[in-house]
């Protein structure tokens, strides 16, 4: 197994990607790299689109030069936010980022052949990432701790995720499937069950709504980034965890190795 951070490998670097694919030869490859800082994408839209779009056009010919079957990590910022229940894999994307328009731009890339999976709010003990903030505001006795509850959305922990991409990855299926962990939340609903986990008051978070965040941020939120699992209900695949159970598992790891 080859892992390569963009340290070492520079998705943008065509000459590189395809060096390395012809190199190690690889049957299977999951593209996860990206440049997903949603704010800063909004204020370099040529680098969200190097990245995100083109980057993902040189993994693809490196793939298809190699013989690899490719696994392409997409987004929920595809969808515009506006459909009143969860978005399935047959809804008509539209982003409203250059964030959401730029992994969409990914996704044009890639033949047939390919998977795409598409996932959301994805948090785990590595990275920057929503419940390593709001643990460490907690533990930190910030208050109150003021998240939005009028965007929705499917948390997922990467540990159940990286699962699922590598069982799609390694079956070779085809097509568009969304995977996330069961369920949904809002941002202010997700943390205050962070903050019942790690034994926190719940009444230290606040509800806001996304008008009242200070400063406002560059890049529009879909409202709703809900997720529906249809193709892998369809397909007879497994779902994904309760997002509640596996969040209660992350933050037990996270105090676990604070300790």
């Amino acid at each position: 197994m080859l892992a390569a951070d963009h340290a070492h490998l520079d998705v943008t670097d065509r000459d590189a990607v395809l060096g390395v694919l012809d190199t190690f030869a690889p049957d299977v490859v999951i593209h996860s790299a990206a440049f997903t800082a949603v704010d800063e994408c909004e204020r370099e839209p040529g680098r969200a689109f190097a990245v995100n779009a083109l980057g993902t056009r040189h993994v693809a010919e490196g793939c298809r030069l190699a013989g690899a079957h490719l696994t392409y990590v997409s987004t929920d910022y595809v969808f515009d936010g506006e459909k009143a229940t969860a978005y399935c894999e047959w809804d008509l994307p539209n982003p409203r980022s250059v964030y959401g328009a730029s992994k969409l731009g990914g996704e044009r890339e890639l033949g047939a052949e390919a998977t795409i999976v598409r996932t959301s709010w994805v948090c785990g003990s590595r990275g920057a990432n929503i419940v390593k903030t709001a643990l460490r505001l907690l533990g930190a006795g910030v208050a109150p701790l003021r998240f939005v509850d009028d965007q929705r959305g499917s948390p997922t922990i990467a540990s159940d995720l990286a699962v699922a991409l590598c069982d799609l990855a390694l079956a070779r299926r085809p097509g568009l499937f969304h995977v996330t962990n069961s369920g949904a939340t809002s941002w202010y609903g997700f943390v205050r069950a962070v903050a019942r986990f790690a034994g926190y008051p719940e009444g230290r978070v606040e509800p806001i709504t996304t008008a009242e965040l200070d400063p406002p941020r560059p890049a529009p939120r879909p409202a709703n980034s809900v997720l529906e699992n249809a193709a892998l209900v369809a397909s007879g695949l497994a779902l994904l965890p309760p997002w509640e159970e596996s969040t209660e598992r992350l933050v037990a790891l996270l105090g676990a190795s604070r300790g």
